[in-house]
């Protein structure tokens, strides 16, 4: 007889595990759910980075997390894009913000219209953006922000088990996992293992698996980051500034500014300092009762903030897709299928800013080779033609975020839309100043700063 999972052990002590003990706490709560914890490595993005994207706000609602809570408790700050510097030579920098850039007019997608009217005359589609209109984003504090999920899984119910996984225990009939073994020599049984340790993937690389490479389309392979002090009249756009290797940042919230640099070691010759990074995926994230969730599933360099929103997609389909405790086959793959997916395209789309990036350094020729993944190859080439874009049904970047970049960096289809002829300049400007005065004005900041911002959201609240 089929019967329900009772028990998980989820292992590691970051915020990608307690964020997956929490959700399934809260939104399973039957299951008896325990975290060994231990400190993640340096090498898991996930749970150091501290830039997300809006996707989080969604996350903290099904967990049961306000905004008073991770945003004014745990000293997050705003974020509503990134600033692309010095990434097409000879054009203007651009912004990503989130959310939709003009209004379609007549049934004309907007970036046509722009490529009609605006293009010729300079103004940039970054211009049309209202930030802050789809939401904002956050940038943690990491370790408070770990601390809270930390404290409000073990208010759900949650059990920590400090400790140090060093094998799994199989079952000889299926391959499956008995019992966890730690360092001091407990064994721990559970009904599905959850692998949130970061890239080393310590519990399901005990699990036969292949890791599908990305690094001949993601050259860098190289992270340093660093903290500094706070700039809290930062605006709140990240900037990601293009090098002869690579790329720098810097970010900052209320309690620190965080600065960085991503590059490929085979075209940089100071790597003293850094972190290695592997880009990439596993075929297989969930295998029979182990599954990986975060940088133990798919690891990716952080060039627009998805290593946590990658985890956080992982964990809702795991809570949605919750086999019984057969585990049956079709509903793994299903799964897997799925995150994927998801995972293929953000990979395309990181890609993608090199492929169509405009600089002259050896790295830069590299990073846009010929041979691009099915799937990105497909994209530039619908784009190219006439500037649409395909579907992916597990897409993590909007439509608009795709154009932000391929038309920030200048990359323009050969031909625009016969459709667009059929509206004038004047129609698309009525429904830019209608649009305008229904957007309220505290939707569409210039470029706001963290002082206004998040004194403004924490004013009634006691941090």
């Amino acid at each position: 007889m089929n019967r329900a999972i009772n028990s998980v052990v989820v292992v590691g002590g970051g915020i990608t595990a307690w964020s997956t003990a929490a959700a399934l706490k809260r939104r399973i709560s039957v299951l008896e759910v325990v975290v060994v914890s231990s400190p993640p490595p340096p090498d898991a993005l996930a749970d150091r980075m501290i830039n997300t994207l809006p996707s989080i706000a969604e996350f903290h609602s099904d967990i049961g997390l306000s905004d008073e809570d991770t945003v004014v408790r745990a000293r997050s700050g705003l974020r509503i894009g990134t600033a692309f510097k010095g990434w097409a030579e000879g054009l203007p920098d651009y912004m990503h913000a989130y959310g939709s850039y003009g209004v379609p007019v007549a049934g004309v997608a907007f970036h046509q219209l722009w490529l009609r009217h605006y293009y010729p005359r300079g103004r940039p589609f970054d211009s049309f953006a209202p930030a802050g209109e789809a939401g904002y984003a956050l940038r943690l504090e990491t370790e408070i922000y770990r601390q809270l999920i930390h404290d409000y899984s073990l208010h759900l119910g949650v059990v920590e088990q400090p400790g140090d996984p060093v094998d799994v225990e199989l079952r000889g009939a299926d391959g499956s996992i008995e019992a966890l073994l730690l360092a001091d020599g407990q064994r721990i049984e559970a009904d599905l293992f959850i692998d949130c340790t970061g890239p080393a993937a310590r519990i399901r690389s005990r699990m036969a698996d292949r890791f599908d490479d990305w690094g001949r389309w993601l050259l860098c392979d190289r992270i340093i980051v660093e903290a500094g002090a706070p700039e809290p009249d930062k605006p709140l756009l990240d900037e990601i500034t293009a090098t002869a290797a690579g790329w720098t940042w810097r970010s900052s919230s209320p309690s620190a500014t965080v600065t960085g640099s991503v590059f490929s070691s085979a075209h940089s010759a100071d790597v003293e300092g850094a972190n290695p990074i592997r880009q990439g995926r596993l075929s297989e994230p969930w295998v029979r009762n182990c599954v990986a969730i975060g940088d133990s599933a798919v690891m990716v360099e952080p060039l627009e903030w998805t290593n946590l929103h990658l985890a956080h997609s992982q964990i809702d389909r795991l809570v949605s897709m919750m086999p019984d405790a057969g585990f049956a086959p079709v509903e793994i793959d299903e799964y897997n299928r799925q995150c994927n997916a998801e995972a293929d395209r953000v990979r395309d789309f990181l890609c993608m800013h090199y492929v169509t990036a405009r600089r002259s350094e050896p790295f830069w020729k590299d990073a846009s080779p010929d041979e691009l993944p099915p799937s990105l190859a497909h994209t530039l080439s619908l784009f190219a033609e006439r500037g649409r874009l395909p579907y992916y049904e597990e897409e993590t970047f909007a439509r608009d975020s795709w154009l932000a970049v391929l038309l920030g960096q200048g990359f323009l289809p050969r031909r625009i839309d016969p459709l667009a002829d059929s509206v004038t300049a004047e129609q698309v400007e009525h429904a830019l100043s209608s649009r305008r005065r229904r957007t309220p004005e505290r939707l569409a900041p210039a470029q706001p700063s963290y002082r206004g911002s998040f004194l403004q959201m924490g004013q009634n609240a006691q941090p």
